[in-house]
């Protein structure tokens, strides 16, 4: 749930884009068959695009509207599920070498909400104290970015709550930051297995608390992308309720 600072910040407006930004990441028409108007939801997510890269909290954004953000390991599959939850295909970029991306990138839904692409983490293969900044890093963001509403976990559902998870739900708790998981890459599993991961994952986590949920997701199906969506508009609700009404 939203914080009282959270709600107070909502109307105010952020920083708009750098059209200069170095960084690669552009605005791309929505991949696949477009939204249609029984899924609001959807069509705001797709109007997402990036704004700025970060190294540092406070080379963010101004910490004000809402955003959501994304983590998780590396090659967990966390840009795919940002782009599918998106409909773009390109949104957040995709590396055959996983761990490349070292920047907190900022993707621009409207003037009050984003979402956030967070460093992957445990996989790339680059120096120790590269590995300590960026979880430095990662704290400052978690512990001290007021408007953060929520937090996107994403886990291969064949190697879930590895290290680098459970610090970040410890994160979550500590900051009472409602976290939900994605357990991606479902397809590569037969249904009664990725059910039966999923039952245990939700046990595992029960003592994080009720802020921590869990479902099943396929970037390459989009089994479970509702879900997801509902998920993050609940996040953001009340701005969000505003944007359809207008």
């Amino acid at each position: 749930m939203a914080s009282p600072h959270q709600k107070a910040q909502r109307a105010n407006k952020k920083h708009k884009r750098d059209k200069n930004s170095p960084y690669p990441y552009t605005r791309k028409e929505a991949d696949g068959a477009p939204s249609t108007p029984s899924n609001p939801i959807a069509s705001l997510l797709q109007q997402a695009e990036f704004t700025k890269s970060a190294q540092t909290l406070m080379q963010c954004p101004a910490d004000e509207g809402l955003e959501v953000a994304f983590a998780g390991r590396s090659n967990a599959g966390k840009s795919s599920s940002l782009n599918t939850i998106t409909n773009q295909r390109k949104l957040a970029r995709t590396s055959k070498t996983p761990g490349r991306t070292q920047l907190i990138n900022f993707f621009e839904i409207n003037d009050e909400l984003r979402l956030v692409d967070l460093p992957g983490y445990g996989y790339a293969q680059v120096p120790e104290f590269m590995k300590k900044e960026w979880q430095a890093n990662m704290s400052d963001y978690m512990e001290q970015r007021e408007c953060l509403a929520g937090l996107i976990l994403v886990m291969d559902i064949r190697h879930p709550l590895r290290e680098f998870d459970l610090m970040m739900l410890e994160w979550s708790v500590h900051s009472n930051m409602p976290v939900h998981i994605l357990l991606s890459k479902a397809d590569k599993l037969n249904k009664g297995p990725a059910n039966s991961a999923l039952i245990s994952v939700q046990q595992e986590v029960e003592p994080f608390g009720e802020h921590v949920s869990v479902q099943l997701f396929s970037s390459l199906k989009k089994d479970g992308l509702s879900e997801a969506q509902q998920v993050i508009a609940g996040w953001l609700q009340q701005t969000i309720e505003q944007d359809i009404q207008e």
